[in-house]
């Protein structure tokens, strides 16, 4: 009704509005009841002369009551309903319901459910048989009309799944069984995504002539999915999309988790303008992106928010080719032998049979290897050439060694990642002027970043690269006077790796060197398996994999369902659907990961379709519907008790029988009482509303020691603080006197900060800027005497990027532009921090490297002199990037929730001392530093 969400069961008895004027009229004639006077003697004699006469209309107030009463009855008579679901009650056909239980209805399924629920009972109360049939459903399901009655338990056993809608299957089921029915209503539960056959669908339900369609859409505009990944040599990339045509989407968080869901590694997707796609880019080491399991979008509860990881990342298929024969005579001259012995730990080997290229290498990619080896190949035949040229596109790996016969035909190979001289260089030897060379530093942004160049390693021959503006970009590794060692460049979605040496060591020692199996697993990583999984036989396919672990439509894992069949090489190339929804295929030993979005896909809103028999949208989210009648005619009840009290006081009724003092002090005390009974839940509110909340919670706070948080707003950050302070809170419990409560998140615009001696603060890049307002009470409670530790929580990313301008260490600057800082230094060996209560000398926390910045204190030849610093009370603020909270955090059982990245085993108990040294600088100010001074001041006074 004009947008609102009020609808009347009854809207013809509106028309009864109609007649207000005519009872105004009556009203208006009607005058009230003629009052009865005394008449004792003297009250006559006394008012002899005056005349008084009976109204001849109402007072225009006592109308406008009277008229307001009866515009309340016929409104509550129209039976008015707040919040209408759709009315399935009038029509005569039977009710079609075509409901989405899809991969992004897991986060509202009961909503969707109870709605449902709610249009079949009414269809039953009005006699109407309905009809189900779900999107995600069997082939063979049984879709027939039936009572509402017999429809309901369907309606609690349906479940989502996480796979891809069939609507056009379900149609054509509800087609059959409305065959013989009338015009029935059809109601669209539906998931808010218009898919690929959205033209279709709509055409379908034309076709069913529907006297109506009633379309109910919840709205994608908060949804966000993962549409695929990508393992580039530098960073692990995530694919994030957001419904179309929703302007610019605000960023959103990812974060990756291995088998056993620790947490490994958080990052953030940023949307371009006008764009509904965005890139997360996980800046780690290839160690660790080796282990992710599975990458979620924070706060999607859907299984479109998480993208599953499969074999495909870990073990590798590597097939091996060489471009000489004989390698059985002389094993250790092979150009395959050092890289047999370097891949065979970590990947399973496929070697070409006949030693034809044309038939080896077309074998070979029919089984799907990650990455091929080729050594010292020169010419390809066409046919090899073009297979293997298609397979390094749709993203296969090739790794080519250099040798003689490249270096002779190096000018026309295409498959090469960059362009080659022909011929080789010879470096030293009787003719030449220069010497062997060594192995360069690896560069940190490539590949081979953090590995260190083998000292040992030269290089007395090598295939030259044509020097051009990309050769620097292409370079993974070079040598010492800066020609390539090794080179490669993306090919489509694969990737081409030449190394300018031998497999052998006639070039050069590196294949006999241990850089040279790190160099090999380090490109086996980053290349990715573009077949099914085999069996123990690498040349057998396996025919089919038994489902192992389901995703279900909130995005867990879970058993899998009795329904789910096992996946074939003709069922991964369909999308989910209800016989293979998302999930992981296989067995722990190897499986196959099943996602619901691919490449290509996007989040279109299904908007408002345009039916032939016309169509009304609702939502989800609306509300319980609820009946108005009952309000309205209670309120028309007390403007009756109204009307009637003020008929009486006319009449006179309510008047004492004297005009004195008296009889006018009783008429106002009943007057008064009569109005604070009206208002009686107004005063009362009144005086709730007057008294200052909050005093009890002051108290408890002040009474107790707390350790508080800033709230980011980011679910896991938050979550990860009040674990880590609440587990420092138990570690200063078993070992100190002081025993803090529960941790305390502040939201720094509205909460009183003054409370806490120290506030734990988070930097996290993803969420809003805090506010002026937000920096300024910070600001005032810095300079007031309170603490702020701030955490850029970046140590990992920044030192592998090699950056110090991280996201997190951009938002800290920001922020401290904001704020009045003393100057800062690291923690000094004679700081109070290092002995407030453990002997430290550094501050760990799930990452040891970030110092912690303090508020620079004593300097000069003042402070050779003094034992130890302190300045005259405590350091307003500390800066580390170490994660304290990180390892601090811990569950209800007490056990770790994050690994420490350190070789130390200590690294935690370390960390958690720090965090107590922190606690009691903060609590004792330089209570420590006024000891250390204890002997020369008992000295001094001659003790």
């Amino acid at each position: 009704m004009l947008g609102l969400p009020l609808s009347f069961a009854a809207p013809a008895l509106l028309f009864g509005l109609a007649a207000l004027p005519v009872i105004w009229w009556l009203l208006r004639l009607t005058p009230p009841k003629p009052r009865t006077e005394l008449f004792p003697p003297l009250r006559l004699l006394a008012e002899v002369m005056k005349h008084e006469e009976t109204p001849a209309r109402s007072p225009w107030w006592l109308t406008l009551l009277r008229l307001l009463m009866a515009a309340l009855v016929i409104l509550a008579l129209a039976r008015p309903v707040l919040n209408p679901v759709a009315d399935v009650a009038s029509g005569d056909g039977p009710l079609a319901l075509l409901v989405d239980n899809t991969w992004s209805t897991g986060a509202d399924w009961d909503d969707r459910m109870a709605l449902a629920t709610r249009l079949v009972r009414d269809a039953g109360e009005a006699g109407r048989p309905v009809v189900v049939a779900f999107t995600v459903a069997p082939a063979n399901a049984n879709v027939a009309l039936a009572a509402a009655e017999d429809v309901l338990p369907a309606l609690a056993a349906a479940r989502p799944l996480a796979a891809r809608p069939d609507r056009m299957a379900a149609l054509d089921r509800l087609a059959d069984a409305l065959a013989d029915a009338g015009s029935p209503t059809v109601a669209w539960l539906s998931d808010g995504i218009a898919g690929p056959d959205a033209e279709e669908v709509v055409a379908a339900i034309d076709g069913l002539a529907p006297s109506r369609v009633l379309l109910f859409d919840g709205g994608i505009a908060a949804l966000r999915a993962i549409r695929g990944i990508s393992n580039t040599p530098a960073s692990f990339d995530v694919r994030v999309v957001a419904p179309e045509g929703d302007g610019t989407p605000d960023p959103v968080s990812l974060a990756a988790y291995d088998e056993k869901g620790r947490l490994l590694a958080e990052t953030a997707a940023l949307f371009e303008a006008g764009s509904s796609e965005a890139v997360a880019r996980f800046d780690v080491p290839f160690e660790l992106r080796n282990d992710f399991a599975a990458v979620r979008i924070a706060g999607q509860k859907h299984a479109g928010g998480v993208w599953l990881i499969d074999e495909n990342t870990r073990r590798r298929r590597v097939g091996l080719v060489s471009g000489q024969s004989g390698d059985l005579d002389q094993p250790l001259l092979s150009p395959l032998f050092y890289i047999r012995r370097a891949l065979q730990p970590f990947a399973d080997l496929v070697e070409g049979r006949t030693g034809d290229l044309a038939v080896d290498i077309p074998a070979l990619i029919e089984q799907g290897p990650a990455m091929i080896v080729m050594a010292d190949i020169g010419v390809l035949p066409d046919a090899a050439l073009e297979e293997l040229d298609e397979w390094v596109g749709k993203g296969g790996t090739l790794v080519r060694f250099a040798g003689p016969r490249l270096a002779a035909t190096a000018g026309d190979d295409p498959l090469l990642p960059v362009r080659l001289r022909l011929g080789e260089r010879t470096l030293g030897g009787s003719l030449s002027w220069t010497e062997p060379q060594p192995v360069a530093p690896f560069p940190e942004n490539g590949p081979f970043g953090g590995l260190a160049a083998p000292q040992d390693v030269s290089v007395s021959r090598q295939v030259l690269a044509e020097p051009d503006l990309d050769l620097a970009s292409r370079t993974w590794a070079n040598l010492a006077d800066g020609t390539p060692l090794v080179t490669g460049t993306a090919r489509g979605r694969g990737t081409i790796v030449l190394f300018h040496v031998t497999a052998e060591a006639t070039w050069s020692n590196l294949p006999i060197s241990g850089s040279f199996v790190e160099m090999l697993r380090r490109i086996a990583n980053l290349s990715r398996n573009t077949g099914t999984i085999r069996s123990g036989n690498a040349s057998t396919v396996v025919e089919s994999l038994p489902p192992w672990r389901i995703l279900g439509a909130d995005g867990e894992l879970a058993s899998p369902p009795a329904h789910v069949r096992p996946l074939d090489e003709a069922a991964l190339q369909a999308p989910a659907g209800y016989d293979h929804p998302a999930g992981l295929y296989g067995t722990a030993d190897g499986f196959i990961a099943r996602n619901v979005l691919g490449e290509g896909d996007t989040l279109t809103p299904i908007g408002t379709p345009e039916f032939d028999a016309g169509s009304a949208t609702f939502g989800y989210g609306s509300g319980e519907e609820s009946d108005l009648r009952g309000p309205l005619f209670l309120l028309a009840l007390a403007l009756l008790a109204l009307d009637t009290l003020a008929v009486l006081w006319i009449n006179g009724r309510l008047r004492p029988p004297g005009r004195g003092a008296i009889g006018r002090a009783t008429a106002t005390a009943m007057a008064l009482f009569a109005v604070a009974a009206m208002l009686s839940p107004v005063a009362a509110l009144a005086q709730q509303s007057d008294e200052r909340p909050g005093d009890d919670e002051i108290i408890e706070i002040l009474e107790t020691t707390r350790l508080a948080y800033v709230v980011t707003g980011n679910p896991q950050v938050d979550e990860i603080s009040a674990a880590g302070l609440w587990g420092l809170s138990r570690f200063l419990q078993s070992r100190t006197a002081l025993e803090p409560a529960e941790p305390v998140g502040l939201d720094l615009e509205t909460d009183e900060l003054a409370f806490y001696a120290l506030i734990y603060y988070p930097i996290d890049a993803t969420g809003p800027m805090p506010s002026e307002q937000a920096i300024s009470r910070l600001d005032a409670y810095m300079q007031g005497g309170g603490t702020v530790l701030f955490d850029t929580r970046d140590q990992l990313t920044a030192s592998f990027s090699g950056s110090a301008s991280s996201p997190e260490n951009q938002r800290l600057r920001d922020i401290l532009r904001g704020l009045n800082i003393p100057p800062l230094e690291p923690v000094p060996p004679d700081h109070v921090l290092t002995k407030a209560f453990y002997i430290l000398d550094h501050f760990p926390g799930r990452y040891d490297g970030s110092p912690l910045w303090v508020e620079a204190s004593v300097t000069g030849d003042e402070a050779a002199d003094r034992p130890v610093r302190s300045g005259d009370g405590v350091t307003p603020i500390m800066i580390t990037g170490n994660d304290f909270v990180a390892a601090w955090a811990l569950d209800e059982t007490g056990r770790p929730v994050f690994p420490t990245i350190s070789s130390d085993p200590m690294q935690r108990i370390y960390a958690f001392r720090a965090g107590v040294n922190i606690v009691m600088y903060m609590l004792t100010g330089n209570y420590k530093a006024d000891q250390v001074h204890v002997p020369a001041l008992l000295e001094r006074l001659g003790q």
